[in-house]
């Protein structure tokens, strides 16, 4: 009696033992889902209003919609991008949070701070570049100069004052870089941030500022500036008139302020790639892109493996002209 029991109960031990992995693997996928349909904060180490904030909330509506997600940008300026770098740091190895980042705060900072507390090499993981900005060097419409040849020629024989954005920024390094190259006599003027160097450019004040090109292209279009020459191989696509330095035959002064999306370290391939893609998949959008590129900016997406080379390499060049030059901190 009891052999014919047990026989008759394994069909409905079997049904329990399916409903039970069925119940599991619902509850998991539900699990994967609910994590997918968080919202992502997007961090931003500088105020709202300036071209790195403007590049990520031009992206951010259309990742969120490639993900299926809702980006919410939060900035959170301060300390040259420390107190950013940080906050993601120490954020959940989920991508969850992001870093939208110019190049100074993870190529530059380590150079330029003997103990900065953090290594963007090994304390970040690389998503995807967004956008490159190659400098470009601007005088005021009174200047004498129309392009790389007359600027140098005459830093030559005067002495010639270069604003910049602060003590071991991009223009301040670009300036260095064209220093060195050319042997002219240009004098760094530094200043707490672009908008105040651009202003004392216009005014006439100052000589000349190295600038990414979408903090600078308004005041061209009006007729403040006056573009002279592009610190990069090409030429500009929305300054096709302006020549490089490396067209007169100055080489090494390439400067590129390169933005790029990094989230926390031991973030799994898997997410990293999901984010990766759907970064790809919105810098293709034509909308997005003519957004970009009508600002100044040039749409650049990378794979993580190819962000994470670029950093490595540029952040061994800026910390070579910074130990060349002395360069400190303000």
């Amino acid at each position: 009696m009891y052999e014919h029991n047990q026989k008759k109960s394994l069909p409905s031990i079997v049904k329990w033992m399916v409903a039970m992995l069925g119940a599991t693997t619902i509850a998991l996928t539900s699990l994967s889902v609910s994590a997918q349909n968080k919202s992502i904060r997007m961090i931003i180490a500088f105020p709202p209003g300036g071209p790195v904030d403007f590049v990520a909330r031009s992206i951010g509506e259309a990742l969120g919609k490639e993900l299926g997600q809702t980006i919410i940008i939060e900035n959170k300026p301060g300390a040259n991008g420390i107190i950013a770098a940080e906050y993601v740091i120490k954020s959940p190895p989920d991508g969850s949070v992001l870093w939208f980042t110019s190049a100074g705060a993870v190529a530059i900072n380590p150079g330029l701070y003997p103990k900065l507390p953090y290594n963007p090499q090994t304390d970040l993981a690389p998503v995807s570049m967004v956008s490159r900005n190659d400098e470009l060097l601007v005088v005021n419409p009174k200047n004498s100069a129309t392009g790389p040849k007359d600027f140098v020629e005459n830093a030559l024989k005067q002495r010639t004052t270069m604003a910049s954005s602060g003590m071991g920024s991009v223009p301040h390094l670009a300036s260095a870089l064209l220093a060195d190259a050319t042997k002219a006599q240009l004098v760094d003027v530094p200043y707490k941030g672009a908008a105040p160097a651009i202003t004392d450019v216009m005014a006439g004040h100052v000589d000349a500022f190295f600038g990414d090109v979408p903090g600078l292209i308004n005041n061209i279009r009006a007729g403040k500036l006056k573009p002279i020459a592009m610190a990069a191989d090409q030429r500009h696509p929305l300054l096709p008139e302006v020549k490089t330095f490396k067209e007169i035959g100055v080489e090494g002064v390439d400067s590129d302020n390169w933005y790029a999306i990094f989230t926390a370290k031991d973030t799994p391939a898997t997410e990293v790639m999901r984010l990766n893609q759907a970064v790809v998949r919105t810098l293709n959008q034509p909308e997005v892109k003519k957004r970009l590129l009508d600002s100044g900016t040039l749409p650049a997406s990378s794979t993580p493996e190819a962000l994470g080379a670029l950093l490595k390499k540029d952040a061994a060049k800026w910390a070579r002209v910074i130990r060349e030059k002395n360069i400190q901190p303000d």
